[in-house]
């Protein structure tokens, strides 16, 4: 076997769900396995997935499954192009039979689907115990309510689904790129203490897990780094070699571009110490890499060295956070940001005399907004835009404090200053998390296959 082609069809739950479409087109064309890797859990998504789950035992997996994975099933079927992805979120097992579902509503042959569990914490450590493994800070002592506790397993449980002849491999929280490394895992049959081929399968995932990061998506600043067709935007591709060789590309005829400086931004995204960039499976060391041009949209990486894999595992934990309240109103034409000023001012005074606990965020949207100061008036100035939109953020486990904020905003409207409009006033429940370093003997990797119905 020379080969193993992996597609990066998501680098988040949001992403665009017509992505897989030229990657199994692609995939279908290649001598050789293939798979397609959908990367869907940023940190707080599990959390959010938990409180659905609760709600109702039939959810709590990725609700844009069936949005992402129904362009690409009947495809991936037809051409044997397995799917792996951590769409299972917060209840892998319903993300299965939602698949199973799916696949019987498109009259396509019933895959055989594997989940991966094992990652879900409660119950496993109490709260005392995730606090004493919390990395920074002290989140968890005071705490109001733990929402979601998940630990990063690695790669050997996906090698192992696929190894039991699955189609689709579902699981729960991973490591991003242990849904690379699983599957040559499975392909190249690689020992456990083969660290630098670990080290090279872990780098390949790394490179594949943001989607269309690493062909211009995220590269693309015109005029200093110009992509071309961005509306169109290829998701990569790794070619893998069972020495750990790695050739990045893209579908032909999609847009974006897959060249040396693409792929060394997403070499080093996210990455605090290339000697030690901590895997579940391997400590990976991206010191002595080398990124070659060798065609159009082709970039061969080389060099990754592995070193043992760290004793303790990362887990996420998230928290009730309370609430967000926002609110905003708008000020037009002339004076517009002397208006403006005077009204930020005045929500400062009124909230501070109502609710004096309450920090209050003021932004003037395209003026001062991301840049600026978070607990001063945006000091708009008498020549300033005559186009402002104030927002108006604060935070509170108290509902009562957030809504002094909300009424005050819209009373505006009459108790002035001149010309405010637009008002809109939301409230959103918070998350906060915190990572926290694992015993590897709390946790317990299990692969079940789903019976059919």
């Amino acid at each position: 076997m020379a080969t193993v082609y992996i597609g990066g069809a998501a680098g988040f739950a949001g992403d665009r769900s017509d992505a897989g479409v030229p990657l199994a087109a692609a995939l279908a064309k290649c001598d050789g396995p293939r798979f397609l890797m959908y990367e869907m859990l940023a940190e707080r998504t599990l959390a959010l997935c938990q409180i659905e789950r609760r709600k109702n035992p039939q959810h709590g997996y990725s609700p844009a499954l069936e949005r992402m994975l129904t362009p690409v099933l009947a495809p991936c079927l037809a051409a044997g192009i397995k799917i792996v992805g951590n769409f299972g979120a917060a209840n892998p097992q319903a993300a299965a039979r939602k698949l199973a579902a799916m696949a019987g509503a498109q009259k396509l042959r019933p895959p055989r689907i594997a989940v991966v569990e094992g990652d879900d914490l409660s119950g496993v450590l109490t709260r005392e115990e995730l606090a004493a493994c919390e990395t920074g800070g002290a989140l968890l002592k005071t705490a109001r309510e733990i929402v979601s506790a998940n630990v990063y397993l690695g790669a050997r449980p996906i090698a192992d689904a696929l190894d039991q002849g699955a189609d689709i491999v579902v699981t729960g929280r991973v490591a991003d790129s242990a849904l690379a490394l699983g599957t040559l895992l499975h392909a190249f049959e690689w020992r456990a203490a083969d660290w630098d081929k670990l080290a090279a399968g872990t780098m390949a995932g790394h490179l594949l897990e943001c989607g269309a990061q690493v062909t211009g998506g995220y590269f693309a600043d015109p005029g200093c780094k110009d992509v071309p067709d961005l509306a169109h935007v290829g998701y990569p591709i790794a070619e893998v070699g069972d020495g750990g060789g790695i050739v990045m590309t893209k579908p032909d005829g999609t847009g974006g571009v897959v060249n040396r400086l693409t792929v060394i931004e997403q070499l080093l995204y996210e990455i605090h110490d290339p000697s030690a960039y901590l895997a579940p499976d391997v400590v990976l060391d991206l010191m002595n890499v080398e990124v070659a041009e060798i065609g159009n949209d082709r970039v061969r990486v080389t060099g990754a060295r592995g070193k043992p894999a760290p004793d303790t595992l990362k887990a996420t934990v998230c928290v009730d956070g309370g609430l967000l309240g926002e609110a905003e109103i708008s000020y037009a034409g002339p004076g517009a940001a002397a208006r403006a000023q005077l009204a930020a001012d005045v929500i400062r005074r009124r909230v501070g005399e109502k609710a004096p606990n309450l920090r209050i965020r003021v932004d003037a949207i395209g003026a001062v907004s991301i840049l600026g100061a978070t607990d001063a008036p945006p000091a708009l100035r008498d020549d300033g835009p005559q186009d402002v939109r104030l927002r108006f953020a604060a935070q509170s486990s108290d509902r009562a404090e957030i809504d002094v904020m909300l009424d005050e905003v819209e009373a505006l409207y009459c108790a002035g200053p001149a010309g405010g409009a637009g008002v809109r006033r939301r409230v959103t429940p918070r998350l906060a998390s915190t990572s926290c370093l694992i015993e590897r003997r709390y946790t317990r990797p299990r692969v079940t296959m789903l019976e059919p119905s």
